[in-house]
């Protein structure tokens, strides 16, 4: 059988080696066999062995007694005990992002221009919850110079929770937005749980926040963060002094944008403005430059920047023949990415007759589910596209009470007749904008779709 100290010292020493999903084990990886929505993970344990675990861990005593599988009574309080062991060892700075929205897309934007000079480590996918904290924390590289993690809350508690596992020193808070409403009730209650990251009772470790300001709701992190004693509170939004976008303008067929660096102007060049990712590359420029790195490697490597799977990165497919582009968002979304979004694929500069938008719901709204579904439709109908297509029960009854809409809306309750549908209706050189929250039916028809012969 495997000595608990055995293993904790293997955790410890190595990176990247803790798995949960049994088909991304590799030779020496771990396996956490944990319970999941169908099955527990003691199902796998064999599969993992033979794939080549080193070791596996489980908390169900279900399982044949093998020389690779340990066995703990709690499987959590297991791992936060050599989490919080490995935190302690680490040397390097320790980033926390948090938000509403944006979280795995500025850790993965500032990953990607961190890991060019720097070793990094970094946390995979979204893993923001207690469990994806605590692999991450595991997954560290003790000899990495920079450590980035995402730190998500759907509840009240849970920031200061994870907060006090990772203690970072460097804190960015992307926004404050209508996300988890069915617990939070209000986004000034989003706010206060958001702040908890950098209240020095949890988080004794921070020195520096991030912010940008720009709703009544994120002036509540301003005035916290004010009565907090050693923390440096970086803008960068227009009240900043140092850190703002200056000047958005035409140039040529793209755009400038310039920008403030500690009060020296940066310009860039891009085909499109989408204002999230700006503030992405402001934020890390800001970060470089509080830091005394090199700003001049984000601006040369920024050209080669993509956006996340889910969350914006466009694809070419062939659908019936046809050459279409698809603009995938599917990974979540809340009532301001939906409208943000939309502006977006309004901005782009083909005719209007080319943009098909299809929208699936937006989960944990909570009572005012209904009002907020409704309040969108009215707000995309101010722009006009070739079809607007939308998937759920709060649209479905929107659609019912929203009397002469300017758009073509079409509403499917099951999404083979959305296939077919755009089998029939798509033309060359469509752009299609797919938004929805995850673990919906769009969510799971935008995978189908992107299976389609890709270009």
């Amino acid at each position: 059988m495997i000595e608990l100290n055995q293993l904790e010292k293997y955790i410890i020493s190595k990176k990247d080696k803790i798995q949960i999903s049994s088909k991304e084990i590799k030779s020496g990886d771990i396996f956490l066999a944990l319970k999941g929505k169908r099955f527990h993970g003691n199902k796998f344990l064999n599969e993992a062995i033979d794939k080549g675990a080193k070791y596996c861990v489980t908390d169900n005593k279900n399982f044949k007694k093998n020389k690779k599988i340990l066995y703990v009574n709690n499987i959590y309080k297991y791992l936060s005990k050599i989490a919080k062991t490995k935190r302690d060892l680490y040397k390097g700075k320790v980033i926390g992002i948090t938000g509403s929205a944006g979280k795995t897309t500025l850790k993965e934007t500032l990953a990607f221009f961190l890991k060019k000079d720097h070793t990094i480590s970094y946390s995979k996918k979204s893993y923001n919850n207690q469990l994806g904290v605590l692999i991450s924390l595991l997954n560290l590289n003790l000899k990495s110079n920079y450590a980035i993690f995402e730190i998500g809350t759907n509840n009240f508690g849970e920031i200061k929770f994870l907060t006090n596992l990772v203690k970072p020193s460097e804190v960015f808070i992307t926004n404050i937005q209508s996300t988890h409403l069915e617990n939070f009730q209000t986004k000034n209650n989003i706010a206060r749980e958001k702040a908890d990251i950098f209240i020095s009772k949890y988080n004794n470790n921070r020195k520096k926040l991030y912010l940008n300001v720009s709703s009544k709701s994120e002036n509540i992190l301003i005035t916290k963060a004010k009565k907090e004693k050693n923390l440096k509170i970086i803008r960068i939004d227009n009240s900043s002094k140092k850190y703002f976008i200056k000047k958005i303008s035409p140039y040529k067929k793209l755009h400038k944008v310039t920008l403030s660096i500690n009060k020296k102007k940066v310009n860039i060049v891009t085909d499109a403005i989408v204002m999230h990712r700006l503030n992405n590359l402001l934020f890390c420029l800001t970060f470089y430059n509080e830091n005394s790195l090199n700003i001049k490697s984000v601006l040369n490597r920024f050209k080669f920047l993509k956006p996340v799977e889910g969350r914006g990165l466009v694809h070419k497919i062939s659908l019936n023949k046809k050459k279409i582009n698809i603009i995938d968002e599917s990974y979540n979304a809340n009532p301001d990415t939906m409208l943000q979004s939309i502006k977006n694929l309004e901005n782009i500069k083909v005719k209007n007759n080319k943009k098909i938008i299809i929208l699936g719901t937006m989960n944990e709204l909570g009572n005012n589910s209904y009002k907020i579904h409704y309040k969108l439709l009215q707000q995309l109908d101010a722009t006009i596209f070739k079809f607007v297509i939308l998937c759920g029960e709060f649209f479905e009854l929107s659609i019912k009470n929203f009397l002469n809409p300017k758009n073509e809306i079409i509403h499917f309750k099951n999404t083979n007749k959305i296939m077919q549908f755009l089998e029939k209706k798509v033309h060359h050189n469509d752009i299609i904008l797919i938004k929805c929250s995850n673990s919906t039916k769009i969510n799971k028809f935008a995978k189908t779709l992107l299976k389609q012969v890709s270009i």
